[in-house]
């Protein structure tokens, strides 16, 4: 597969950006272990949506129908006033042949409590390594650090082991099930502020 993508592994740096798809800078990525994660900018989106690559070198398998569909919700959510930088979705990147594996991030800006919900998927040749694990202690980090959150939540398909123990592994707890799924939650840990 040629790509002409940021992370094509035979380029030093990005190249010009294809006509009509305007790109984020790629040099403050979240780091997790072993991937990084970089914003899907709305334009990218778009072209993730419309069947494209989104300026991403893919594992020959990507990208996945979730990142798509979660492209399609950043449009949605910038068509109505509700998009936020950093509040949408992120190309998880494989750092050891920086090819894109997968997405994740949010369904959308903290709502006023401070929760918001969280989803990713990998393509099926990068499952079973950890990857998503990484990329949610990544995210994570970084969506406490933002002021103002609480909450961080997921709804998972019952069946849907593999999610679940991923979830588990990053410290979210299960807190009901419903038609939806089976919902978990992993709050913000109180920081003592006292000095001692």
């Amino acid at each position: 597969m040629t790509s002409t993508g940021p992370y094509d592994p035979g380029r030093l740096s990005p190249p010009t950006p294809s006509p009509g798809v305007r790109r984020r800078s790629y040099a403050d990525p979240v780091q997790g272990v072993g991937v990084a994660l970089h914003v899907i900018s709305p334009d990218a989106a778009a072209d993730l949506y419309a069947g494209g690559d989104g300026g991403f070198a893919w594992a020959g398998d990507g990208p996945d129908e979730g990142t798509r569909i979660a492209s399609g919700m950043l449009g949605l959510a910038r068509e109505v006033g509700e998009y936020r930088p950093g509040w949408g979705p992120y190309a998880i990147v494989r750092l050891r042949d920086r090819r894109a594996i997968g997405g994740i991030g949010f369904h959308g800006p903290p709502d006023p409590d401070g929760h918001v919900e969280i989803g990713y998927d990998l393509v099926p040749s990068a499952r079973g390594h950890g990857h998503a694990t990484e990329a949610l202690r990544a995210l994570a980090a970084w969506a406490f650090a933002q002021p103002g959150l609480t909450e961080l939540h997921a709804t998972v398909a019952e069946g849907n082991l593999p999610s679940h123990a991923v979830l588990a592994r990053t410290g979210f707890r299960r807190v009901g099930a419903g038609e939806d799924g089976v919902r978990y939650v992993l709050r913000a840990r109180p920081v003592d502020v006292s000095g001692s």
